[in-house]
Formats: structure tokens, C-alpha cells, sequence
């Protein structure tokens, strides 16, 4: 579910349109400066490889799915999930529901059958409401619901690339995450706004058991 911010001034729209990461991503066609996060994170990290099944959390507008479908290949897949529209993109099976509802992700296991995933990517935040402690808290619930959806569908040695803002609950979640994987690093990609909290946490060799 990507985070919906509501401009509230002239001075938040005028920052949005000079932004030149938005500038790039329009000259580009690519659907949001989200991707540049993406991008980076693949050329430090090489997360994706051709032949991967991949599954992408919060995929909306479709940034993410943009830049990952290409590295995958013509025989891996990619399953993006949102409750937002996502228009077409060539090669994504793209599936509209939120994914806090049990019936969406029957959906989505469904889709993805019994194959396991090698990399699950969540760019999910909730709307933004304002109180800091309720916002905080409904962004960590949907970093534990993706990390529960890793844990039932990946493969051992998979990996997982998860939105997270640090504040309440930012630690505990960390420390679940090591549990789970065997490598955890902090990504803070240049797109990414120097004054938000937003970091990327990226997991690696999951510990199935």
C-alpha cells in the first residue's frame, strides 16, 4: 500500500515538482522516484538475477516492479499487490486488494501457488494521518505482516527488502528480522528524503526451518 501524502501547501508541491529525482523519473517513464531507491539498492546489492520469482508489496504506482521485471528475465515472474490501481506492466501479474485482509492474500498465494519466492519487496506504508504515534505504529504492523508473508513463502537463502520508519517498534522489528535471516543492513538510498526516517532494511539467506 503506498503511502498517500496529502499536499497540504504550495511550498510541499513546488519541493514535489523540482525534485529532481520526479523530474528523472518522468524523462525516464518510469512511475515514480521510488525506482531510483530500487535501482541503487540492485546496483550496491545485485538482489535481483534472471529466473527469480519475485513478489512485490505496496507495489503501486509500479516504480518498483518497473525496475526489478526486466533483471528477472523471460522466465521469472513477478507478483505485484496493491490496494491501489496499478496500470499494466508487461511480464507482472499485478493484483488489486490490500493486503491486511486475509481473503487479498489468499489471492496472492493463489497466484503465486506452490512455488517458493526468492525475494519478497514491500515499499508498503499506511496513510498518513498525522498522529505520529498511530502512523508509526500502522507502518511497523505492515513490516511484520510482510516479514510473516516471507517467512511462509520463501525459499532458504532467500531475501527480503522491506520500508521501514524508525521510531516505535523500529528496533524489536530488527531483531526479528536477524532471527529470521542470517544478514540484515540498513539502506538509506540517495532518493530517499535526508529529513524523513524512511530506511530500507535488506535481509538475506533466509533460515528456513
Amino acid at each position: 500500500m503506498t503511502q498517500k501524502r496529502r499536499p497540504s501547501s504550495a511550498r510541499w508541491i513546488a519541493e514535489h515538482e523540482t525534485d529532481p529525482y520526479v523530474q528523472e523519473a518522468r524523462r525516464l517513464g518510469l512511475r515514480s522516484r521510488a525506482a531510483f531507491k530500487l535501482k541503487e539498492i540492485q546496483e550496491r546489492d545485485r538482489i535481483f538475477k534472471p529466473g527469480q520469482i519475485v513478489v512485490d508489496l505496496g507495489a503501486a504506482p509500479g516504480g518498483w516492479s518497473q525496475v526489478a521485471r526486466p533483471l528477472l528475465g523471460s522466465r521469472g515472474q513477478l507478483f505485484a499487490l496493491d490496494l491501489l490501481p496499478i496500470e499494466p506492466i508487461t511480464g507482472v501479474d499485478i493484483i488489486r486488494g490490500d493486503f491486511r485482509e486475509d481473503a487479498v492474500l489468499h489471492r496472492l498465494e493463489i497466484r503465486v501457488g506452490d512455488q517458493m519466492v526468492d525475494v519478497v519487496l514491500s515499499d508498503m506504508a499506511p496513510n498518513i494521518t498525522g498522529i505520529d504515534s498511530a502512523d508509526q505504529a500502522s507502518s511497523m504492523h505492515l513490516c511484520e505482516l510482510a516479514l510473516e508473508f516471507a517467512k511462509a513463502h520463501l525459499k532458504p537463502r532467500g531475501t527480503m527488502l522491506v520500508k521501514a520508519f524508525q521510531g516505535e517498534g523500529f528496533d524489536a522489528y530488527l531483531k526479528a528480522l536477524r532471527e529470521a535471516f542470517e544478514s540484515v543492513v540498513t539502506r538509506k538510498p540517495r532518493a530517499s528524503r535526508p529529513r524523513s526516517s524512511e530506511v530500507y532494511l535488506l535481509a538475506r539467506n533466509f533460515r528456513a526451518v
